[in-house]
């Protein structure tokens, strides 16, 4: 596609910072769940799980911020052109994507979170500020809870896995440029 991509609105600076950042953040807490599953109860696990909840609450408070950023800055239009040639059900997907993705952004910690109340084991931020807990104790309902934060955090690192092919095939295969609108190389 040989549009004019100089004429490509981008995204605020603001937003991008979010967008990588928050990136990154879900990719290193999405690893450190997967690994820390898998040890045996000790002292390093007990530390890793601590650090996971705090990177949850960080990354729910920057969800907030980002939500509040989007909701008051309007982000770009995708292009005419790109739009003219995606498929209906390409158009859709982006839009549900996206949706989902926040969905899921404030899903897995917030269950997270109701996890380890009804489990009894509090979020103390940053091992100095302890958290509300979001439920009373309650061991059933924390085994009925742990399941669905695995199911929730599977299903955000497939729409992430998602959203990267999609963007991979705008840039790869299109070559539409769409990558320059959230920081990715230059527009020509």
């Amino acid at each position: 596609m040989s549009s004019s991509r100089s004429s490509f609105p981008r995204y605020t600076t603001v937003a991008i910072a979010f967008h990588w950042f928050l990136a990154l953040a879900l990719i290193g807490i999405f690893g450190v769940g997967l690994y820390m599953t898998g040890l045996s109860f000790s002292p390093a696990k007990l530390k890793l799980i601590n650090w996971h909840k705090w990177a949850g609450v960080t990354i729910l408070f920057l969800t907030v911020l980002r939500l509040l950023w989007r909701l008051t800055h309007r982000p770009p239009p995708l292009p005419d052109a790109v739009v003219k040639s995606m498929p209906t059900w390409q158009r859709m997907a982006h839009h549900g994507t996206h949706y989902l993705l926040y969905l899921l952004f404030f899903a897995v910690p917030l269950i997270g979170w109701a996890y380890s109340s009804a489990a009894g084991f509090p979020i103390v931020l940053f091992g100095a500020w302890p958290l509300p807990d979001l439920l009373s104790v309650d061991k059933a309902l924390a085994e009925a809870i742990k399941p669905w934060h695995r199911l929730a955090a599977f299903a955000l690192a497939g729409l992430v896995v998602l959203h990267v092919a999609a963007a991979l095939k705008h840039h790869l295969i299109d070559r539409d440029g769409l990558l320059t609108r959230i920081g990715l190389g230059k527009a020509s």
